[in-house]
């Protein structure tokens, strides 16, 4: 897999992450609960790969400051 793709499916989750938090926050509503089971395995896994995708996602940081130089 190159880190395009590696890229595009962390923005992808954290996207995911966003909106779900957005909907908790002004809804109350929680999407991944909704849609997979309240701390099912799969929603517990969903969770793990947008929680890994934000930690992923601080290499871009780096990258700002490259391309700031």
């Amino acid at each position: 897999m190159t880190f395009r793709i590696i890229n595009a499916i962390a923005l992808t989750l954290v996207i995911v992450g966003a909106v779900n938090w957005g909907l908790i926050g002004f809804l109350g509503f929680d999407l991944v609960a909704a849609l997979f089971g309240d701390m099912s395995g799969l929603s517990r896994v969903v969770y793990a790969l947008v929680g890994l995708a934000g930690l992923y996602s601080i290499i871009f940081y780096k990258r700002l400051a490259i391309d700031e130089a």
